[in-house]
C-alpha cells in the first residue's frame, strides 16, 4: 500500500498538477479536507456522472456554512482561520482514493536534487497546503477505502454519513471517526428494549431482502453478545407473499407461545400483513411487537388495524432541520457563491436551464437569468445529513481549539508546537471533544470513534380520552430511557415473554439443552454460593456461604473458651491440684529440718513438687487464647512438668536399685548417691527435654494458625475455624515422648525394687504411682488419636490431655506426699529422730531382711526381726553419712522399715 501511494504521488508531481482539476480551495491558517459525492458514479469509461443536488451540493455547502460560522466566532479558534480543500468522490471508492492523495502530498518529502529546468536552474515547487483533518466521506465503501490511506499518514477523518458497522473496528480504522451512529445501534436499541422489559425469549420476523435480513442478523449477533436473550423462531416474509404466508407465520409464532415479543424488520406492507394475520387468528393482544425505523411513527402500517397494533414499540432516528442553514443556502446565488466550483452546474440542474451555450445540459434550451432563487423558483427541502456535516466540521474545530489552548497557552494563534503536533495528537483531542451540536444535542465519540446513537421511541396506544396514536415513550442514546407505557387489555404490569420463571435466591439455572433461556432451578449446596444466574462457585478455603447463598462470608473462628464445660472440669482439677501442691510445698518448707522431710530427700522432693506444679499449670496454658507467647509456653511446659517429675522419680528408683544391688555383694556405698549427684543426674535428664524444645524452636518457630478442616462439616452453617497453635498431634506426642520414656524407665525400676522391705525408701509408693500413671497414659493415647477426625477434636483432645496431666500429677502427689503431710501435721510424735545407723549396718540389715523374708512363715511372729536385730552392731560407726528410721519405735522395726537417704 505504501509503495503504491508513493508511486501515485510522484506521478502526480511529475505531471506538475499541484491541485486536482475539480476542487474547492479556501485559504486559511489551518486546512481541512472535504470529501463529498458531488456527482454520481459515471458510466463505464467516465469517472463521474450527473450532479447530486441534495447528497452532494447540500452537504458540501453545509461544510462551507460551518466554516463561515466558525471563522466568524470570536470564541472558537480565535485569531485562527480555517480553510478547506474539498474534493468530489463521484460516488466511487477508487476515484475517491485517487483524489484523497492530494491530502497527503504535503507530508511526503520528495527528492528533487536531480530535477533541472531548461536553463539548468532548479525548479521552484509550490508546497501544497498541509491538511490537518478530513471531513467525509459519505458512502461507507468510500470511507473504508480512504481511511486506509489516511491512517498511513496519521490524518484524522470524521465522516458525516458512513454507517457501516465494520468502521467501528478501531484496530483497522483507528483514525476514523463519525458523527452518525452505525447501523448496529438500531439493533442494539431493540436489544436494550427487550432487556428493559425483562424479556429473554423472543421471535424475529424480517422482510426478505437486505434491510430486513441484515437488521435481524444484527439483532441476533448483538443478542448473543449481550447474553440473556434467546431467539425462539426467526421467520422470513417472502417477496411475492400471499395471505397464506402471513397466516403460516402467525401459526409458527404460536408454537412458542411463551415467546410473545416479536422483533419486526419489515416493510410497511409486510407489517400490515402480519397485523392482519394476527387479527384473523384471534390473537389480538397476545403478541408484543417491536418495530424498526421502517415502522417508526407511520400511520399506513396500522390503518384500520389499530387494535392489533396496540402496545407496539417502534423506533425512529432523531433528526433536526437546521434553520440557519436554510437561510444560508436559499440566499446562495451565482454571484455570492463563486467559491463553489460546482455551484453553476447545480444551478443549471436545480432550475433546469443553461448558463452558457457550452453547457453539458442538453435536455433544455432555457437560458438561466441568474435571478432565480432557491426555494422560490425551485423546490427546496434540507437534506437529512446536513446536521451531521455541520457537527463533523465543528467537532474538528473544537478539537483544534482544545489542542491550541493546551499547546499554545501564551500564544494567540498557531505556535510551533501545534504546527508540529501531528495527527495522532489531534485524534486524541477529537475523541475527547464534547459540545452541543447544531441540533442542540451533544456531540461526542466513544472509544471506537462512533457517535452515540440517538433514536426516539414510540408506543402505539389507545386511550379513553384520545384517539389511537403514537406516544413518545422515551429515547435511546447509547443508553435506554423509557417513560410510562400501556399494554393491551389495560395491563399496568409489563407482560412476560420468558421461557422459564426466575430462580430463587441461592439457586442456579441449569439450561435445557439447545435452549439456554429455558432452564431448571438447582440449589447451590455445600460450601457453594450463587456466583451468577447459571453457576455456583465454591467459597475459598476460609469462607462459607451466607444464609441466602449469594456471597461468601468468613467462617467464624472458635477456640476453647474458659466457660466451656470442656474447660471447666480440667481447670477445676488443676486449681485443686495447685492448691494441694502449694500446701504440700509450704508444709515441707515449714518442717524442712524434721526427720520425715529430711528422710524424703528434700532436694529431689522440691524438684518433684515443682514438676507436679507445672503439670497443673499447663492446663491454663492449653486453654488460654493462642498467640505467639502462649504457643511458646505450650512447647516449653507441655512436656517439662512431666519430665521434671519423672526425672526426679527415676533418679530415686535408680538409686534404690543400685543401693540394694550393691548391698548384695559389697558393703561399699555405690557412686553418685549423694544429694548433689542426684540433683546433677536429674538436671541432666531435664536438660535433654529442654534441648529438644530449643531445637524445635529453631527449626519451626512458634506461631498460630486457623484450622478450617477440623470443624468443616458437611453442613456449611456449622463450619468453624479453630484458632490454635501450629503444633500437630505428632509433635505433641513427640514432646511428651521423652517424658513417657522416663516414666516407662521409672516403672521398670519400680518393678525391679518391688522386693525391697515394706515402706523401705518409698520404693513401693513410687511403684504404685508409676503403675497408675501408665494406666492413665495408656488410656490417653487411644482417646487422643481416636478423636482426630471428630468435629469436637479441639475440645476432646485438649480436655483429655489436661485431665491426663492433672491425674498424673495428682497420683504422684497423693501417693508420695499426702501420707507424709498427714504424719507431719496430725502425728508429730512420729516425726522425731530415733536412732542413727551406719551404712554397713543398714545395708546388711536390709539384705538379711530380704533373704530371711521367705522364712517368716516357719517362725513365730517377730523372730525374723529378732534375728535381724541381733546381727546389728549398735556401736558401729557410720561409713557414709547418717540414716534415719522413721516409722517404728523398736530397733528391729526401725531397721526393717528404714528409708535410706543420704544427707
Amino acid at each position: 500500500m505504501m509503495l503504491w501511494v508513493m508511486k501515485a504521488l510522484f506521478d502526480l508531481s511529475a505531471s506538475q498538477e499541484m491541485y486536482a482539476p475539480h476542487s474547492i480551495r479556501m485559504e486559511g491558517d489551518l486546512t481541512l479536507g472535504g470529501l463529498f459525492p458531488v456527482h454520481a458514479r459515471g458510466i463505464p469509461g467516465e469517472p463521474c456522472g450527473d450532479i447530486k443536488k441534495e447528497n452532494g451540493i447540500h452537504r458540501l455547502e453545509a461544510m462551507m456554512y460551518a466554516l463561515d460560522q466558525i471563522n466568524s466566532d470570536d470564541e472558537l479558534l480565535p485569531n485562527i482561520t480555517l480553510g478547506a480543500r474539498v474534493l468530489d468522490t463521484c460516488s466511487r471508492d477508487t476515484y475517491a482514493l485517487e483524489q484523497s492523495l492530494t491530502f497527503v502530498q504535503a507530508l511526503i518529502q520528495k527528492d528533487t536534487s536531480d530535477v533541472r529546468c531548461m536553463n539548468g536552474e532548479p525548479p521552484v515547487f509550490v508546497k501544497p497546503e498541509k491538511v490537518v483533518g478530513v471531513i467525509g466521506a459519505s458512502a461507507s465503501s468510500v470511507s473504508i477505502m480512504v481511511a486506509n490511506i489516511l491512517r498511513l499518514f496519521q490524518i484524522p477523518q470524521i465522516s458525516y454519513a458512513s454507517t457501516a458497522p465494520e468502521l467501528s473496528d478501531d484496530r483497522r480504522y483507528d483514525f476514523f471517526s463519525r458523527v452518525v451512529p452505525p447501523d448496529s445501534f438500531q439493533a442494539q436499541a431493540m436489544v436494550d428494549i427487550v432487556k428493559a422489559m425483562g424479556w429473554n425469549y423472543v421471535s424475529t420476523v424480517a422482510s426478505e431482502g437486505s434491510y430486513g435480513e441484515k437488521g435481524v442478523d444484527a439483532f441476533h449477533q448483538l443478542s448473543r453478545e449481550s447474553g440473556g436473550i434467546c431467539i425462539a423462531q426467526s421467520l422470513k416474509i417472502p417477496h411475492n407473499h400471499k395471505q397464506e404466508n402471513f397466516d403460516k407465520i402467525i401459526r409458527l409464532l404460536l408454537e412458542t407461545r411463551y415467546a410473545r415479543a416479536v422483533i419486526l424488520f419489515a416493510s410497511d406492507e409486510d407489517i400490515r400483513g402480519i397485523l392482519n394475520a394476527s387479527k384473523r387468528a384471534d390473537q389480538v393482544g397476545h403478541f408484543l411487537w417491536i418495530g424498526s425505523d421502517s415502522w417508526g411513527a407511520k400511520i399506513s402500517p396500522v390503518h384500520q388495524l389499530e387494535e392489533a397494533a396496540v402496545g407496539a414499540v417502534t423506533i425512529l432516528p432523531k433528526r433536526a432541520t437546521i434553520a440557519g442553514f436554510d437561510a444560508y443556502f436559499t440566499s446562495r446565488t451565482l454571484e455570492n457563491n463563486r467559491r463553489n466550483v460546482w455551484f453553476a452546474e447545480y444551478w443549471e440542474e436545480n432550475f433546469n436551464c443553461k448558463l452558457m451555450s457550452s453547457s453539458k445540459k442538453e435536455d433544455t434550451s432555457r437560458k438561466c437569468t441568474g435571478q432565480e432563487r432557491i426555494g422560490t423558483d425551485s423546490k427546496y427541502e434540507q437534506e437529512g445529513k446536513v446536521q451531521f456535516v455541520i457537527d463533523a466540521v465543528y467537532a474538528m474545530a473544537h478539537a483544534l481549539h482544545n489542542m491550541q489552548r493546551d499547546l499554545c497557552p501564551d500564544v494567540s494563534g498557531i505556535c510551533p508546537d501545534m504546527d508540529l503536533a501531528g495527527g495522532k495528537k489531534l485524534l486524541k483531542y477529537i475523541r475527547s471533544v464534547t459540545f452541543n451540536g447544531s441540533a442542540g444535542t451533544s456531540v461526542n465519540f466513544n472509544r471506537n470513534g462512533d457517535a452515540p446513537g440517538r433514536y426516539d421511541l414510540f408506543q402505539y396506544q389507545i386511550n379513553n380520552n384520545s384517539s389511537p396514536g403514537y406516544k413518545n415513550i422515551g429515547q435511546w442514546t447509547e443508553t435506554l430511557q423509557l417513560n410510562d407505557m400501556q399494554w393491551p387489555d389495560g395491563q399496568t404490569e409489563i407482560p412476560s415473554s420468558v421461557c422459564s420463571q426466575p430462580c430463587k435466591t441461592g439457586q442456579r439455572k441449569k439450561a435445557v439443552k439447545g435452549m439456554p433461556c429455558c432452564w431448571h432451578c438447582e440449589p447451590c449446596d455445600g460450601y457453594q454460593y450463587q456466583y451468577d444466574e447459571t453457576s455456583c462457585k465454591l467459597c475459598s478455603y476460609s469462607m462459607m456461604p451466607n444464609p441466602n447463598r449469594t456471597a461468601c462470608q468468613p467462617i467464624p473462628i472458635v477456640k476453647l473458651e474458659w466457660h466451656s464445660p470442656w474447660a471447666v472440669i480440667p481447670v477445676f482439677l488443676a486449681m485443686l491440684g495447685i492448691i494441694a501442691t502449694i500446701f504440700v510445698m509450704a508444709t515441707f518448707i515449714r518442717y524442712n529440718d524434721t526427720p520425715i522431710v529430711r528422710a524424703s530427700g528434700r532436694e529431689l522432693s522440691y524438684v518433684l513438687l515443682t514438676g507436679i506444679f507445672l503439670c497443673y499449670i499447663i492446663t491454663f496454658v492449653m486453654i488460654a487464647k493462642p498467640d505467639v507467647a502462649i504457643c511458646s509456653f505450650r512447647r516449653i511446659f507441655l512436656g517439662l512438668g512431666m519430665c521434671i517429675s519423672y526425672a526426679a522419680l527415676l533418679t530415686k528408683t535408680n538409686r534404690i536399685y543400685r543401693i540394694f544391688e550393691e548391698g548384695k555383694t559389697s558393703v561399699t556405698a555405690p557412686r553418685l548417691i549423694s544429694p548433689t549427684s542426684q540433683l546433677a543426674i536429674t538436671s541432666s535428664l531435664i536438660s535433654a527435654q529442654l534441648l529438644g524444645v530449643f531445637v524445635w524452636f529453631g527449626v519451626d518457630p512458634p506461631n498460630t494458625i486457623i484450622d478450617y478442616d477440623e470443624q468443616k462439616t458437611f453442613n456449611s452453617d456449622q463450619a468453624r475455624g479453630v484458632l490454635k497453635c501450629d503444633i500437630t498431634d505428632l509433635q505433641i506426642i513427640c514432646s511428651l515422648g521423652y517424658s513417657i520414656l522416663l516414666m516407662v524407665t521409672c516403672t521398670v525400676y519400680a518393678i525391679k525394687t518391688r522386693g525391697v522391705p515394706e515402706n523401705f525408701n518409698e520404693a513401693k509408693p513410687i511403684g504404685f504411682t508409676m503403675y497408675t500413671t501408665c494406666i492413665v497414659w495408656l488410656a490417653f493415647i487411644p482417646i487422643f488419636f481416636g478423636t482426630a477426625q471428630s468435629a469436637e477434636k479441639l475440645y476432646i483432645q485438649t480436655t483429655t490431655l489436661c485431665i491426663s496431666m492433672n491425674l498424673s500429677a495428682s497420683v504422684a502427689l497423693g501417693m508420695l506426699y499426702i501420707p507424709k503431710v498427714y504424719v507431719i501435721i496430725f502425728h508429730p510424735e512420729l516425726n522425731v529422730q530415733k536412732r542413727k545407723r551406719s551404712f554397713k549396718a543398714v545395708v546388711t540389715a536390709a539384705s538379711l531382711t530380704t533373704r530371711l523374708s521367705h522364712k517368716t512363715s516357719d517362725r513365730p511372729n517377730g523372730e525374723a526381726k529378732t534375728e535381724l536385730c541381733e546381727n546389728i552392731d549398735p556401736n558401729s560407726n557410720a561409713l557414709y553419712g547418717e540414716y534415719v528410721a522413721i516409722w517404728n519405735v523398736d530397733l528391729c522395726s526401725v531397721v526393717c522399715m528404714l528409708n535410706i537417704y543420704i544427707f
